[in-house]
């Protein structure tokens, strides 16, 4: 029996060609294919913003969290539950993270428990769009405006997703930050890419993104001042996207909604074909929103008879592949140490992460895989419980 992985890029003949086409025209690193991907990526957002392509989701949390001002001893509230760069880059700048729980139902950040976490030192909130289901925007954004906080949106999960109609990308936040890391909704193999509404927000960004160099590669070999010249203006960081990446973003973009739909597909079918079984269902979007899907996240229920690990390994022995999502950072050695965490300050994402399986769901998946999933966890669920 062939392995079905967690996770496989869909990589066409058009993003091989625009791959080659930059190879052989001596533009390798940040040129004319990452600003046409920068364009491409405005557009597809429908206008009013400024888009930066860079060399990770991370980068882009990085650059979003410096260009607001976050700084030593200030501090900026974000979820338990999410991968560890959403908060390591806080530590980069001597912030502080202060964790919250999640909605038991949603696995997004609460947002009710956003006020109770406000000190006088709070910069900042960066809500994360879990599994591209989108975060209660509205109620987070309304709490930043009252305290007078800075939103980044972790969107690194979350393209194409909506909120009330909108764009994930468009909303009143000061900035949002998608990943093209492979596993995600559309890919470049390692990148991302950082939007904002704000000019001089974009500008810092810009400048730090390279070394803190006043004009880009690009810029400093087609512009009309002399191609040696350039001027470090601030200490800036390695952070911008390639010619070879931007290629295949290209591409990916004029398939995102493409591949959103075949992962809808794909969520609806387990949905319907899981249902009977001793599990919780990812929450779905309301009916007139766009999930992306970047996940499809189970959970065994209390009675399922089988705990998380050896649910993963069955399922292994049957040729899928899995993954979990997330460990709580207050499980992780280094957060727990350095903050004082326990295993219970955060007893919904801990709960979440205890049960919780990813399973396949991405735009190479034939029906005949969908169905393979399906049947191996019916069947690894019937045999505990017959």
């Amino acid at each position: 029996m062939s392995f079905l992985p967690f996770a496989l890029p869909e990589i066409g003949e058009a993003e091989i060609a625009e791959v080659v086409d930059s190879l052989r025209s001596g533009w390798l690193t940040t040129g004319p294919k990452t600003k046409r991907f920068e364009e491409d990526f405005i557009a597809f957002l429908g206008g009013g913003v400024e888009a930066l392509a860079v060399n990770s989701a991370t980068s882009g949390l990085h650059l979003a969290a410096e260009a607001v001002g976050i700084g030593p001893g200030d501090e900026v509230i974000t979820t338990a539950y999410t991968f560890t760069a959403t908060v390591e880059v806080l530590r980069y700048l001597g912030a502080h993270p202060v964790l919250v729980d999640i909605d038991p139902v949603t696995l997004n950040i609460a947002p009710q428990r956003l006020e109770a976490a406000i000190t006088p030192r709070t910069k900042a909130v960066i809500p994360v769009h879990i599994g591209g289901l989108a975060c209660d925007m509205a109620a987070i954004l309304a709490v930043a405006s009252r305290r007078g906080l800075k939103v980044i949106e972790d969107a690194a999960h979350a393209l194409p997703t909506t909120y009330n109609g909108q764009l994930i990308g468009t909303l009143n936040s000061d900035a949002t930050v998608f990943s093209f890391y492979s596993t995600k909704t559309i890919t470049t193999g390692e990148g991302g890419m950082l939007v904002t509404r704000n000019q001089r927000m974009a500008a810092r960004c810009r400048v730090m993104r390279l070394h803190g160099i006043d004009r880009d590669a690009f810029d400093r070999y087609t512009s009309t001042r002399p191609a040696w010249y350039y001027e470090v203006v601030a200490p800036g960081f390695k952070y911008n996207m390639t010619d070879i990446a931007a290629s295949l973003g290209i591409h990916q973009l004029k398939k995102a909604l493409e591949f959103q739909r075949r992962r809808n597909e794909i969520a609806h079918f387990y949905n319907k074909t899981l249902a009977d079984l001793p599990l919780v269902r990812p929450a779905q979007a309301l009916p007139h929103e766009m999930h992306a899907w970047h996940l499809y996240v189970i959970r065994l229920t209390d009675d399922a008879g089988i705990d998380r690990n050896k649910m993963i390994d069955e399922l292994a022995k049957r040729g899928i592949g899995t993954s979990v999502h997330f460990i709580p950072l207050n499980l992780h050695p280094y957060w727990r140490r350095e903050y004082g965490l326990k295993p219970d300050d955060f007893p919904n994402a801990v709960k979440a992460w205890e049960k919780a399986i990813s399973l396949p769901i991405y735009p190479k998946m034939t029906d005949e895989d969908c169905g393979r999933v399906a049947a191996a966890v019916r069947e690894v669920l019937n045999n505990v419980r017959s």
